[in-house]
């Protein structure tokens, strides 16, 4: 496998690529969300770029950049079994070099959920996405949707930008046992990561109640939040059932809806969600795929 590190060594390989190019930005630690993008791309594309950046942007100081787990050499060895034809994998001095000073906002999607506990979040997550297509030039970038918010905040991006390029999204990758995979799961107590099941259960009650015609989102927000406070080494960050294109909070289910929630265990805050459909499912990937 090809490992480049800087962005004028990235150029000079790039210019040489015929064909179609897929792009998979990660924060390295890989797990099988992330190689479900990998093996996408390899089925659409014909040379798949794997990215490998901890990007400083998108922590705030009081997270975890510093612990973030790292071991790049087991991700390289995951990528070239892939097949990854390249991993673009620079230091932030390369990114972010002395007197950076550019930053790129998208506004109003990223005010709620995760942005309301987390402000400057997406500022940095927009900024190092559109700098990584700028400089690999896919034809399309993957993202999961198990960072349903960032999906939708790097869709907007792409669309209002005009930027040239396709975002595929792809479904949660789930443990055995229900829990979404997620880098941060390793943090984890055995006792966390047992607790950690009531996001999937909760997220399932929401489809279950929908099924049988609950479109009242308050009481389906209610019976998740019962749900989850019945675990007590769960602490709720929010439970949102909200617009899927808009993100904005929502009383009556009679559209297509990102139902969302945030848990913390200990010092670790997980993601989970689903999207209950009254129509087309537009940008939301289904749970058995695209």
């Amino acid at each position: 496998i090809i490992v480049i590190r800087s962005i004028d060594e990235f150029r000079i390989w790039r210019r040489d690529i015929a064909g179609s190019v897929g792009l998979v930005p990660t924060m390295g630690y890989l797990h099988q969300g992330h190689m479900s993008l990998v093996r996408e791309s390899r089925r659409l594309d014909d040379v798949t770029v794997a990215s490998i950046f901890v990007n400083p942007a998108q922590f705030a100081p009081s997270e975890d950049l510093s612990r973030y787990p790292r071991d790049e050499a087991r991700d390289l060895r995951l990528l070239d079994d892939a097949g990854v034809a390249v991993v673009f994998a620079p230091s932030v001095e390369e990114m972010y070099p002395v007197g950076y000073d550019t930053y790129v906002a998208v506004e109003h999607l990223t005010q709620p959920l995760e942005g309301a506990s987390r402000p400057t979040h997406f500022l940095g997550v927009t900024t190092i996405v559109l700098k990584l297509i700028n400089i690999v030039q896919p034809g399309r970038a993957y993202f999961g949707q198990k960072d349903a918010q960032q999906l939708a905040v790097v869709r907007r991006m792409v669309r209002d930008l005009d930027v040239p390029v396709d975002i595929v999204a792809m479904p949660i990758v789930r443990e055995d046992d229900g829990v979404a995979m997620s880098s941060r799961n390793v943090y984890l107590t055995d006792e966390q990561r047992a607790a950690a099941r009531v996001l999937n259960r909760a997220v399932s009650l929401a489809e279950r109640l929908f099924n049988a015609s609950e479109r009242d989102a308050r009481r389906i927000r209610a019976a998740m939040a019962e749900a989850i406070t019945a675990e007590p080494l769960a602490e709720v960050d929010y439970i949102s059932i909200a617009d899927a294109e808009t993100l904005a909070e929502v009383d009556l289910i009679d559209r297509t809806v990102l139902v969302s929630l945030a848990v913390r265990f200990g010092a670790t805050r997980l993601l989970d969600n689903t999207v209950l459909r009254t129509g087309s499912p537009g940008m939301w990937p289904r749970a058995d795929g695209p």
